[in-house]
């Protein structure tokens, strides 16, 4: 709770709409109390009496009501109602979603065409039926705000719903014994209920206000009754004459909807992980870069590298956590060579591949030291223009799911024209040409014939060669590859490395190959960068590694791979689970895993050690390195 009130009030417009609608509802909880006149008592002697006149700080109405009085109270009762209101309707309509979305099949179609019936209708419109079939009176008016929103919140509860009944937690719930009513109680309504609130927040002026354009047309309230809409509705004959017996009203239902509305913006935000972490918010061109220490010299990379990164650190700022992704990683590829960097899941891989073209999304990511040169130019803090200038044309990404990154609406043959058009002023035909090219260099068959289809009509292994397409467009320089063989079957993983391998050679590329199979390393990558908690803790010629593991953790992956026909041999996996990034222990990360591991080393931070092509950062390496 603490958090969620933290966040709230960190969005100053939603603390703002908090601050003023709490203003408004303890006036309107005191109001009994203060000294006020009666609200329908009627002085004619005194009429239109304009603000700050004696007796009548905000003046008075037609018959010479105060309008002060008339303010709270009718502020107290349209508050209550619009709350009233979104309450009946949410909890109907959730009620009626929640059921449809459950039971499926005929029942869902039964009960959503009747909701879509309900909207058949203008919403305005169907509320004035309402009131004109029941009669009026505030009670209808409210009956009829309320039955109009309904199919709003039965149309978003639903969709959602849908979505969780299929879930293996409600299997798991049936199968417990649990009937419909206790499933839709326990395991659905919980999932939805933020929903719920957050629709209800955001609904709330909205309800206020229909509620006082039911009374503003004389069909709510009905006088001498004093709500917001018919003070208004009763003021619009005198609006030129007497502007102040429209503007005090006016003005209270305008606080109290935007206040409403901006406090409902902020309870979404502040109630859904995604937008508090900053995973919905829109991304920056370039990573955020906040160098804090001095930038690596040029002459500390290796001469003869294409594409260095050094003593690379990347966090993730989320709340008040700081996750350290990366801590100074040095990384360096040479033309014509593949290096491989592997690691368990979460050990920053992908986070150091991205922040070389600048694609870590900030927020949260922040490049907070190092250096990433190609070509002998730091591109970290580079403009954007100058990235998005490399960006596919200098250096290219193979991403793991094809399907997520090729557009599903666009043909193959029109997305690797445009990746071509993007840097070079060529015609359509040309591109086209290009495209029929480039899919014929990555073996798809009848590439004239495969260029006008669609991604979904092609499989896993067809997808992920167009996606090696889109990166040679251009004919980069350097091509970073993020685990492109994941997903595939053998068989295909087998053909995409061949390809991979065999467009290195012929055309001199450089990649930078991610992966977590020490298998894929051996088949394809000349070095091997070993990853762990964010840091290289084994680097050097791939043959060498495989046969003589320096770093425990380096033993224990190549243990964990299974050999055909190697006979019976235990795969040894690797004791516990690699450390949070946000809580990283002193010295070596790998200690507490490690069946090597001594006091020392759990002291403080251990650096690279080795000579020549191999380096290693342990203390106690195994012995046939040693």
């Amino acid at each position: 709770m603490s958090l969620f009130l933290r966040l709230l009030w960190r969005n100053r417009l939603a603390s703002l709409g908090g601050g003023v609608i709490t203003v408004i509802v303890l006036l309107a909880l005191v109001t009994p109390l203060l000294p006020l006149q009666h609200p329908d008592v009627t002085d004619t002697a005194h009429r239109f009496l304009f603000p700050f006149s004696k007796g009548y700080l905000l003046g008075t109405d037609q018959l010479g009501r105060d309008l002060l009085s008339r303010l709270l109270w009718g502020t107290r009762l349209s508050l209550a109602v619009g709350v009233v209101a979104a309450l009946a309707a949410g909890i109907v309509g959730s009620g009626v979603g929640m059921i449809a979305g459950y039971a499926g099949g005929r029942s869902d179609n039964v009960i959503m065409r009747a909701v879509d019936m309900l909207m058949a209708f203008p919403y305005v419109l169907l509320a004035l039926a309402i009131v004109a079939a029941l009669g009026p009176g505030l009670m209808n008016a409210l009956i009829a705000v309320a039955a109009v929103n309904v199919p709003f919140f039965a149309r978003n509860i639903r969709g959602i719903t849908l979505g969780l009944a299929g879930r293996e937690f409600v299997d798991a719930a049936r199968l417990s014994g649990k009937g419909h009513i206790r499933i839709i109680l326990t395991e659905l309504l919980p999932n939805v209920l933020p929903v719920i609130v957050v629709a209800m927040s955001t609904t709330v002026g909205w309800m206020i206000l229909e509620t006082a354009g039911l009374s503003f047309l004389g069909l709510g309230a009905q006088p001498p009754q004093a709500d917001l809409g018919g003070m208004l509705g009763q003021a619009r004959s005198a609006m030129i004459t007497s502007p102040h017996t429209s503007v005090v009203p006016g003005v209270m239902i305008f606080l109290i909807v935007m206040s409403v509305n901006l406090l409902g913006d902020g309870v979404r935000d502040a109630l859904d992980p995604r937008l508090r972490s900053g995973a919905l918010s829109r991304p920056r061109a370039a990573t955020e870069v906040a160098r804090r220490g001095p930038v690596p010299s040029p002459e500390m990379a290796p001469a003869d590298a294409l594409l260095a990164v050094q003593a690379l650190e990347i966090q993730f700022h989320v709340g008040g956590r700081v996750y350290r992704a990366v801590n100074g990683v040095d990384l360096a590829v040479k033309p014509g060579e593949c290096l491989g960097v592997i690691g368990e899941s979460g050990s920053g891989k992908s986070v150091t591949a991205l922040s070389i073209m600048g694609l870590v999304a900030s927020p949260p990511g922040v490049i907070t030291g190092g250096a990433v040169r190609y070509r002998g130019e730091d591109l970290i803090g580079a403009p954007y223009a100058r990235l998005r200038d490399l960006r596919g044309e200098s250096v290219a990404y193979i991403f793991q799911d094809p399907q997520a990154t090729l557009h599903p609406l666009y043909r193959i043959g029109d997305q690797l024209a445009e990746a071509i058009r993007a840097h070079h002023p060529v015609s359509r035909a040309e591109a086209r040409a290009r495209a029929v090219q480039l899919l014929r260099d990555v073996r798809i068959p009848n590439p004239e014939g495969r260029v006008d289809d669609y991604p979904h009509e092609m499989s896993g292994g067809m997808r992920q060669r167009v996606g090696i397409a889109m990166a040679l467009a251009n004919d980069p320089d350097v091509i970073i590859a993020d685990e492109p063989t994941t997903a595939l079957d053998v068989t295909v993983q087998a053909q995409i490395l061949s390809l991979l391998d065999d467009l290195r050679r012929d055309r001199g590329l450089a990649i930078v190959f991610i992966t977590h199979d020490f298998g894929v390393v051996a088949q394809l990558c000349d070095r091997v960068a070993v990853m762990y908690a964010g840091q290289i803790v084994e680097t050097g010629p791939t043959a060498e590694i495989l046969a003589t593991p320096a770093h425990p953790y380096t033993r224990r992956l190549i243990a964990c791979v299974p050999e055909l026909g190697g006979g019976r041999r235990e795969l040894a996996a690797i004791p516990g689970l690699p450390p949070s990034v946000d809580a990283l222990p002193e010295g070596c990360a790998f200690a507490a895993r490690c069946d090597k591991a001594a006091p020392a080393c759990r002291e403080a931070r251990i650096d690279m050690t080795g000579t020549g092509p191999r380096a290693v950062r342990c203390l106690y390496p195994e012995e046939a390195f040693a």
